[in-house]
């Protein structure tokens, strides 16, 4: 799994393509003050016995309290490296660390997967605001 993290005070999305075909129609949508965290999910995060979810929720909620927000937003975003996890595997895993971070009392949501979504964002000049990783 790949990601890269911003801390935003705003984020803004809008479907605009729809690029799998059994997409729900989605909403735009946005958040404040959010971790925002740009997602590649690969094969090897959706295997049994992987770590990547688990990694991903606890690098989620520390950005989180760096910033003391309980908002995070996940965002599908499979440019970050060469091989891809099937859709619907890589869509249950944001599902479940949705879920994962709901149970802890903090506001998690997924942007409308399967679609290429216009973004706006406002993201301070700071270190924390933008951090990658890869796990």
């Amino acid at each position: 799994m790949r990601v890269l993290f911003w801390y935003c005070e705003r984020f803004e999305w809008r479907p605009e393509l729809r690029t799998l075909e059994e997409a729900p129609e989605a909403q735009a949508g946005d958040a404040r003050e959010a971790v925002v965290a740009f997602i590649h999910v690969e094969p090897a995060d959706v295997a049994d016995g992987s770590s990547a979810e688990t990694k991903l929720v606890k690098n989620a909620k520390w950005l989180a309290r760096k910033w003391d927000t309980r908002r995070v937003v996940l965002h599908s975003f499979t440019h970050l490296g060469d091989e891809k996890a099937p859709a619907d595997a890589a869509f249950a895993l944001l599902q479940r660390v949705r879920e994962r971070l709901a149970t802890v009392d903090y506001t998690a949501e997924i942007t409308p997967y399967g679609y290429y979504n216009a973004l706006s964002m406002n993201a301070p000049g700071h270190p924390l605001a933008r951090i990658y990783k890869s796990f």
